[in-house]
């Protein structure tokens, strides 16, 4: 990558502390916000200092995005990178799932993506350069019970991947997906052990993904080498869709 200024949705845990931790290895500048920082978090603003940014916010709460953009870009510099990271999941037969958590499922998985999207590319727009990776999911493109709102919502994501291609590439700025599979994260304690273990069973390579397996795809696709890949989404799974 050239030198980079890269804001990350929720990034204080999991897959976006992984892609903030590489990224700053790499010697590149990173901020990242969410709702609660995290001893990860702490590590990072001591070790790398002048190079990273974190912000207490909520992806719910668009009405604050004007102002961490104009903060981050204060402190660091343009944005030159997006990572659209933040999300929930709540998985349930669709005839049971409550109608507040269908919400809160739109409101933190793609409203808050369109958003904080809205507000990061007018500055790439003006500067005539930028690179947006949007976290998307491997039930975007293949359907699993219970998920149907958050499939909804990722494939949401990938739709507005291919309608921002379009929108942003005359002005310099690639935007791809990467659709992780299931991963061993915080967001999949929940599941059923059994459930896990029917999800390896399915998977040619034997197991659950590891966040170190998506962390690369997405800095590959914030690089120089993938300035012409744009539109794209790049499922991560393991071969589970295959």
């Amino acid at each position: 990558m050239t030198d980079h200024v890269v804001l990350i949705s929720g990034g204080s845990r999991g897959l976006g502390f992984g892609i903030a931790e590489e990224i700053l290895r790499n010697g590149h500048k990173v901020a990242t916000f969410s709702r609660q920082r995290s001893e990860g978090v702490d590590g990072l603003i001591q070790q790398y200092q002048e190079h990273f940014k974190f912000i207490e916010a909520d992806i719910k709460n668009a009405e604050y995005f004007p102002s961490i953009v104009k903060e981050v870009e204060a402190d660091l510099g343009g944005i030159t990178g997006l990572v659209n990271n933040a999300g929930m999941v709540h998985e349930q037969l669709i005839a049971r799932q409550p109608i507040d958590a269908i919400d809160q499922l739109l409101s933190v998985n793609l409203r808050g993506m369109l958003l904080l999207t809205r507000q990061v590319a007018r500055g790439m727009m003006i500067r005539n350069f930028g690179r947006i990776v949007n976290i998307s999911s491997v039930v975007s493109v293949s359907g699993y019970k219970g998920t149907v709102a958050y499939s909804a919502t990722k494939g949401g994501i990938d739709a507005a991947t291919r309608a921002l291609a379009r929108e942003l590439g005359g002005r310099n700025i690639t935007i791809n997906s990467v659709a992780p599979g299931y991963m061993e994260t915080e967001l999949t304690l929940d599941m059923s052990e059994k459930h896990l273990k029917q999800i390896v069973r399915r998977t040619p390579l034997g197991r659950a993904g590891q966040i170190s397996d998506v962390v690369g795809p997405v800095l590959f696709m914030l690089s120089d080498e993938a300035r012409f890949v744009s539109g794209q989404t790049l499922v991560v799974d393991g071969g589970l869709t295959a």
